[in-house]
């Protein structure tokens, strides 16, 4: 969607054919231009398919006529763009989709070195509690092969672990291949170059001097962006700053997010992210917050134990979400002063995951730990790994020993399921919450 604007120039930079999807219901809508324009930056051909060709008010022909305007013209009105009208309900036209895409890449003669030392780029990058950093690599050219030394970015390390689109392990990967891999020092940004060298101190070294040079500019730039704010400030008198610092789950929300708040902006108050990184919230995260006057936001993301305590001490305020377009919303109703008392949530209490029992007929049972307040029967609860929500639902069922429980305080151990999610850990952590309303204020 429109929030998604880095994700949209960074997917056009990396392939060889854009797949411009449009619905025959909606036509052509701004993110529609928008990925237009990205594909002819990037000088990628463009192949159209019209979805939704199976419900009753598509209109394909508005659709040609559209796509017309922003200079898209389909091959048989004369242009060079393959046109294709699919139905994913009723599977029509995915065979010539295909088709049209191997034809279009034999015209343009698409290929790859596969016996060579891998190059390609960096999807995706998160922060994986028992993995540590993850990068979602699209190899472009050569064979990456596990145990392979990798310069992605400024950022080094060993090929530990690769693995394929649904999650198997796999010993090497060619040309137009992606792969989720483990084993880099820490994560990488999203849309970096990677590179395979002969050796990891090599690489090394090359990712030292990288991030010697970045952190220069980047210096650099926010003393300068420092100085015209206070220059601005002298001037107008009644400008404001909105700081904010953002944590979130994986590089490309960050850079979502970014784009979002940016345009926030007024003549009144102006919005600073003062910092942004994928992971949980830490200590760090907060008096880089008091120093700074700054609010928290935690998209798909939460502060640990030491860092909530030291914000609810030192009055930081954080705020959660998992949706980028509530997140916008509430911060433009902020900056409007139309902030009304809201429903929030309000923690009761953590759970420790320390056993886990998968019972056939009954699903995941988790033999759990009360390390704050309390845990309450029918409670909600966000499960948080590396401070990270990987689920948000509700109790099913919460037991002392053999016998059900209406709750369970602090310092005692239980026993519960949570309704629809069997996939937990142990050590996983469970964030026990109620709503209530409160005045909003931010």
């Amino acid at each position: 969607h429109e929030a998604f604007t880095a994700m949209r120039a960074r997917g056009a930079q990396a392939t060889d054919i854009v797949i411009l999807v449009v619905a025959a219901d909606d036509g052509v809508m701004p993110q529609t231009k928008e990925a237009i324009h990205h594909a002819r930056a990037a000088g990628v051909p463009i192949v159209v398919a019209v979805t939704k060709i199976d419900k009753p008010d598509a209109n394909s022909e508005k659709v040609r006529q559209e796509l017309v305007a922003e200079g898209v013209v389909p091959e048989d009105w004369g242009g060079d763009c393959m046109f294709v009208e699919v139905s994913a309900k009723t599977g029509q036209g995915i065979d010539t989709l295909l088709e049209g895409i191997l034809l279009q890449a034999e015209v343009l003669e698409l290929k790859a070195a596969k016996n060579a030392a891998a190059k390609g780029v960096v999807v995706e990058a998160r922060l994986d509690k028992g993995k540590g950093a993850v990068a979602t690599l699209l190899v472009q050219s050569g064979t990456l092969k596990r145990g392979d030394a990798v310069l992605v970015g400024s950022v080094s390390g060993r090929v530990r672990a690769m693995l394929d689109e649904n999650g198997k392990p796999v010993a090497e990967a060619g040309p137009s291949i992606p792969v989720e891999v483990q084993g880099l020092s820490e994560v990488p940004v999203a849309g970096a170059d990677f590179i395979v060298l002969a050796d990891e101190k090599k690489a090394r070294e090359i990712a030292l001097f990288r991030q010697g040079k970045f952190r220069d500019v980047k210096l650099a730039k926010q003393q300068a962006a420092k100085l015209e704010n206070i220059f601005e400030q002298m001037g107008e008198g009644e400008v404001r700053t909105l700081a904010l610092i953002v944590k979130a789950d994986v590089q490309g929300s960050i850079e979502a997010i970014a784009g979002s708040l940016q345009k926030l902006s007024t003549d009144e108050v102006r919005v600073s992210l003062v910092h942004s990184g994928v992971g949980g919230i830490t200590e760090s995260d907060v008096n880089l917050a008091l120093a700074s006057k700054a609010i928290i936001i935690g998209f798909n993301s939460r502060a640990d134990v030491a860092a909530r305590r030291l914000a609810e001490a030192s009055g930081v305020d954080i705020r959660y979400y998992n949706i980028i377009y509530a997140m916008v919303d509430e911060i433009r109703a902020a900056l409007s002063g139309m902030l009304a008392p809201e429903k929030r949530e309000s923690i009761i209490g953590m759970v420790e995951v320390r056993q886990v029992y998968h019972i056939s007929k009954v699903g995941t049972v988790a033999g759990c730990y009360v390390t704050e307040g309390m845990v309450k029967r029918g409670s909600s609860v966000r499960v948080l790994r590396n401070n990270v929500v990987i689920h948000t639902g509700d109790l099913d069922s919460l037991k002392r020993f053999k016998d059900d429980a209406k709750e369970v305080k602090s310092n005692f151990e239980c026993g519960l399921s949570l309704r629809g999610f069997n996939d937990l850990e142990v050590g996983d952590m469970l964030e026990v919450f109620e709503i209530v309303e409160v005045a909003r204020a931010l």
